[in-house]
């Protein structure tokens, strides 16, 4: 199936190292982030597994529940966390999936339906596909999806700050600019009339051009 922003992020149960999960049900009313792996044991992936140990709380004060995929069976997931805490500095402490039947990386478009049914005598330049971040709302609403080369490692910061517009975004009728970060100025969002934003900005605003109107950040989002 092909999935867009805004479609319902599938169902499905797995085997992850912190248990048997499903995953709607693991997610429950909060904002998720699930990242994908194409193989355990590989070397951009073991920094990235640490960076995320690392950042955990930094998701946790927003709210955010992270989950980690790789193909590959969950006794190997375990193995390979010895080794992100040797080399990083900290080791997952999040769920990490395994999909040895290839069945959520094939759920979620990350390969083909022709892919087969077993990890296994599968390179990683096999699945080099499965190097997504997802990002799913409270309301099981895929919200980002981001697909990565083998080569690069991905930025978290920046998932931590789409997830801060994200959730400002979602409690207030704003947009946010490029590279907007916390606490600086936003757009009031095109859907919002001059005479609704007369109501809800009785500061006013700037208005550099009719439809760039500009407002301090309002409310605040978790921390």
């Amino acid at each position: 199936m092909s999935l867009r922003i805004n479609d319902i992020a599938p169902d499905f149960t797995a085997e992850t190292t912190q248990g048997p999960i499903s995953f709607h049900e693991w997610l429950g009313g909060s904002w998720g982030v699930l990242f994908s792996h194409p193989k355990d044991f590989k070397p951009v992936c073991t920094t990235e597994l640490g960076q995320m140990a690392h950042l955990s709380q930094e998701f946790a004060r927003r709210g955010v529940k992270l989950i980690g995929l790789s193909v590959d069976p969950v006794d190997r997931h375990a193995l390979w966390a010895k080794d992100i805490a040797e080399t990083q500095g900290a080791a997952p402490d999040f769920p990490m999936i395994g999909d040895p039947d290839l069945a959520v990386a094939k759920l979620y478009d990350m390969l083909p339906a022709a892919a087969g049914d077993s990890a296994e005598g599968r390179t990683a330049a096999d699945n080099q596909t499965v190097r997504h971040v997802f990002i799913i709302g409270p309301d099981k609403k895929i919200k980002l999806m981001i697909a990565y080369p083998m080569t690069t490692g991905r930025n978290f910061d920046e998932i931590l700050r789409v997830i801060d517009s994200l959730q400002l975004t979602a409690a207030h009728r704003v947009a946010t600019p490029a590279n907007w970060t916390r606490g600086q100025d936003v757009i009031i969002a095109g859907s919002v009339s001059d005479e609704e934003a007369r109501r809800l900005y009785p500061d006013g605003w700037a208005a550099p051009k009719p439809y760039l109107r500009i407002v301090p950040q309002p409310g605040s989002v978790k921390r």
